[in-house]
């Protein structure tokens, strides 16, 4: 994260990252579809909906304009072998979101955004907005936006909601399910900065 945040991390390694990036984003956008049909509010439904799409167009864009300079395509992006450890964490959430309870799923897909909107803020915090010749200036000015926050405070506010409404075996199974997430996004960033493979 340092070499991306000061832009000495390699084009190769950035394009690595985005690529599997934008194949997890589609499992993202797949579990929070699913845990729209597991809410019983309207506004709820229409929330997840929203997340949906989201993942798929606004962080899509960034993606689209990184692969026009490192020269991939959308093509090269629906080939792509995923790596062990963005395939795990796929399955993990999407097996959450469709078989356990509501707020293990909501468990489970909160930590990605909420760590990155938490660290593009740090980052401009800490060091300050991008100049204009930073090689991911993109990047980092797109997690640092403060209109991200009224993303995560709708999120959070349901994932509370949902916790009240459960049992204690539930939203102990839900803490477990947020852990296994963060612990996961770590490993994302780790299989990028490794350009991880499968062994065998």
């Amino acid at each position: 994260m340092q070499a991306l945040a000061d832009g000495s991390l390699s084009e190769e390694q950035f394009a690595f990252y985005q690529m599997q990036d934008a194949r997890y984003l589609e499992a993202f956008s797949d579990a929070t579809a699913i845990l729209s049909t597991r809410c019983t509010r309207p506004g709820d439904k229409l929330w997840f909906v929203d997340a949906a799409k989201l993942a798929l167009e606004v962080e899509g864009e960034l993606h689209a304009g990184y692969g026009e300079r490192f020269g991939y395509t959308p093509e090269d992006v629906a080939a792509l072998e995923l790596t062990p450890n963005n395939r795990a964490y796929q399955t993990h959430m999407i097996a959450t979101a469709e078989r356990r309870t509501l707020v293990e799923g909501t468990a489970a897909v909160a930590p990605c955004p909420w760590l990155y909107i938490a660290l593009g803020q740090h980052l401009l915090d800490t060091r300050g907005a991008p100049s204009d010749d930073h090689p991911y200036a993109e990047w980092l000015r797109m997690y640092s936006d403060p209109e991200f926050n009224e993303y995560m405070e709708n999120l959070l506010e349901r994932l509370q909601r949902f916790a009240d409404a459960s049992g204690d075996a539930a939203r102990g199974r839900a803490k477990d399910a947020f852990v296994t997430s963060a612990r996961y996004e770590w490993m994302f960033w780790q299989q990028a900065w490794e350009q991880q493979e499968w062994p065998v």
